[in-house]
């Protein structure tokens, strides 16, 4: 398949680079007037329209992009999409000034959707799930992280990670699960977190990596939530069943979420709408992407990370969703782009680079997604939009 009369081709980096740090999310390359080659389902070339080879200019497969441009496909490298029901009644308390945590505490948030999911079949929430995921392709996103959270039983759990499996084998873009029963305390054992934890460990895990049904590990160390010694017990148990960590970190408090992920080889810290000195610091020594959540600072009214200084730091960051029924109810990445651009003051080049290949990065998946280059993955197209 051949593109045509492309406006802009976005987003050209080598195919050897994997992630973009610091200044380097500054340098989004663009070829104007463009064209682009699709052959056995990988990107084969592109360039000019004045230089495009005799040969494949007839190509009977072929669409004009009729001066528009094509980007990578947005890459979401933090969702949880999979979920019984939205939380419109818990809207009022945020407007009458409720916060995150005593909303929870009233028996909202987490624990609401919680209720909600262990009632569900398998069935309806893939149904649900599906229906969230198509709508979020159609506004551009090419890869998907999942988690799952919204169980915090064993039964529930399991069948939230078999919804995402079966997401996986439905859709035709890449998926990651990440397992979070970590995500909160249930109300059974508020003041038993040793046995709560002890289920996780000994219960839960060894089911999802009998059915390998999860990629990535994740806890919320967070006051209230998960303490750093507590995370630190569930990580490491993870890493015994090949699971990589990926940490809500710092999304209302420095909590020490940072040192720890950083001491467990995280792929990604996410949230840091929180951060100091130190946190920058510990991440500067790491490998660890910086994954950005605006929107959930939007909707809770939460101050908003401070992009500029994870960029300055020479760090890698990158932007996701945090499609959630509660805190975060959209899936848009093209909102979260324009968000880090007005709201965390990224330049668009810093912004479309994080929401792209840092994403791709975030997922272990930039090899082959996030960015035009040579053998990466075909384009996809959707209505008058062109997406790798």
């Amino acid at each position: 398949m051949l593109i045509t009369n492309i406006k802009g081709l976005v987003g050209i980096h080598p195919k050897d680079k994997l992630v973009l740090r610091g200044s380097e999310l500054d340098d989004l390359p663009v070829i104007e007037n463009a064209w682009l080659l699709i052959e056995d389902d990988l990107i084969k070339d592109f360039g000019e329209m004045g230089s495009i080879p005799s040969q494949i200019s007839n190509l009977p497969s072929q669409i004009s992009a009729k001066g528009r441009y094509v980007f990578p496909s947005w890459c979401d490298s933090h969702t949880h999409i999979v979920f019984a029901a939205t939380r419109e009644e818990e809207f009022a308390m945020k407007i009458q000034g409720k916060s995150y945590e005593e909303i929870a505490a009233a028996g909202g948030g987490i624990l609401n959707s919680a209720n909600k999911l262990q009632k569900a079949t398998e069935d309806e929430l893939f149904e649900s799930a599906s229906i969230r995921l198509k709508q979020m392709i159609l506004q551009g996103t090419g890869a998907v992280e999942i988690k799952s959270g919204y169980g915090l039983t064993t039964a529930s759990e399991i069948k939230m990670l078999r919804v995402i499996s079966r997401l996986k084998n439905h859709f035709p873009i890449p998926i990651k699960a990440t397992f979070l029963a970590a995500h909160a305390f249930p109300a059974e054992f508020k003041n038993d977190h040793h046995g709560y934890i002890n289920l996780i460990i000994n219960e839960m895990l060894p089911r999802i990596a009998e059915e390998n049904l999860a990629d990535y590990i994740d806890a919320f160390c967070e006051k209230g939530f998960f303490s750093v010694g507590e995370t630190d017990q569930i990580l490491k148990a993870g890493a015994k069943y090949g699971l990589k960590p990926k940490i809500h970190a710092n999304q209302l408090s420095v909590s020490g979420a940072i040192e720890v992920a950083v001491k467990n080889n995280a792929i990604s810290v996410d949230h840091l709408e929180e951060s100091n000195k130190e946190t920058i610091d510990t991440l500067r020594n790491a490998d660890t992407i910086v994954t950005l959540l605006p929107s959930c600072s939007f909707y809770l009214g939460i101050p908003f990370a401070d992009a500029k200084s994870f960029i300055k730091a020479d760090l890698p960051v990158a932007l996701a969703t945090d499609y959630n029924p509660g805190s975060t109810p959209s899936g848009n990445m093209n909102f979260v782009v324009s968000l880090g651009c007005i709201k965390m003051k990224m330049f668009p080049e810093q912004a479309i680079n994080a929401a792209t290949l840092n994403g791709a990065a975030a997922m272990e998946i930039s090899e082959s997604y996030g960015s035009v280059a040579l053998g990466k993955k075909q384009i996809y197209l959707s209505q008058n939009q062109c997406h790798q």
